[in-house]
């Protein structure tokens, strides 16, 4: 299939769904070398014998070696298994596991014994729970709370659509950050996020901030999908709108043939400059470059997060 044909089937999302395309080969500025470093082992292996599920390696994230080498892991709670199929994700679907009751005390003790300064706990959807699994992320926060005092709290939560309650009861929890990603533009909905409808999600991170304006909020889209930059545009307006504090944005990478195609490698200036216009639109702070991810980074972010609002305030 020609480059002029992906783009015409994202263009047109309902028919494209899924469509096996050849993966393009990678720009020299979005490869990353092999993790080798002995810490990245000792995670790997502190993960594994907690019985930890980690967003790190379910969605073959391309920063795992240097976060990991670093101590730095997202965990992803509720299993590995989700009930809805994202064209652009590389976790699981199909039925999942009974929710380990023992999951909070496990990831408690791991970031304790990893010494954690910031940690972020994300989920699979799992729509096959009366709450979405928000119960599930209040246990995990308020046991951490008592066991790891000092360390600060992202959740990056999936959209609970359809669970009255489910949000509420995740920001009364008092995370640090709550993170909902909208992940593309509202076009492409379709084809990418087909379980998901985009102002719901912009809803919940307009919800999340009503509730607690202390909330620092934050959100993340791919691009290199086949957005156009305008598109693009009109999302930051819409967040901006929902009073969210903190946007990033990275390329997207096709896990596989049969996932969502790129369209197209975006270029460091082209980051740059929606990095620039981002923050010429009042967010506290914009991650713009072709290997950010939600949770790249997420501690120095945090820490520039504080900041950024110290100085606004003055």
């Amino acid at each position: 299939m020609s480059a002029t044909a992906q783009k015409e089937k994202l263009r047109h999302p309902e028919k494209a769904k899924n469509p096996e395309n050849p993966i393009l080969r990678k720009p020299d500025w979005i490869r990353v070398k092999a993790p080798t470093s002995k810490a990245y082992g000792e995670t790997r292996k502190l993960m594994r014998e907690r019985n930890l599920n980690t967003v790190c390696e379910e969605a073959s994230c391309p920063n795992i070696g240097e976060c990991w080498s670093a101590k730095h892991a997202t965990v992803m709670i509720l299993g590995d298994t989700c009930t809805r199929a994202c064209a652009f994700c590389n976790v699981a679907t199909g039925k999942p596991n009974p929710v380990d009751l023992m999951e909070p005390e496990n990831l408690a003790i791991s970031v304790a014994e990893m010494d954690m300064n910031h940690l972020v706990i994300t989920s699979v959807d799992r729509d096959d729970l009366d709450d979405g699994g928000a119960g599930q992320f209040v246990k995990c926060i308020e046991r951490i709370r008592e066991t790891s005092p000092g360390t600060t709290i992202e959740v990056l939560t999936p959209d609970f659509r359809g669970k009255d309650g489910a949000l509420e009861s995740v920001v009364t929890a008092k995370p640090d950050v709550f993170n909902h990603n909208l992940e593309t533009v509202p076009r492409l909905y379709t084809a990418i996020r087909p379980g998901a409808r985009y102002f719901h999600s912009l809803r919940i991170l307009s919800d999340a901030k009503k509730q607690d304006p202390t909330l620092f909020t934050k959100s993340g889209i791919m691009v290199g999908l086949g957005e156009e930059k305008e598109e693009v545009l009109q999302v930051m307006d819409d967040l901006r709108s929902a009073d969210v504090d903190f946007l990033t944005i990275g390329q997207y990478l096709a896990p596989t043939a049969k996932h969502a195609p790129v369209d197209r490698f975006v270029t460091p200036d082209e980051f740059d400059e929606y990095k620039t216009i981002g923050m010429s639109k009042g967010f506290l702070l914009v991650a713009a470059t072709p290997l950010t991810r939600s949770s790249y980074h997420a501690d120095l972010d945090f820490k520039a997060l504080q900041k950024a609002r110290i100085a606004k305030q003055r």
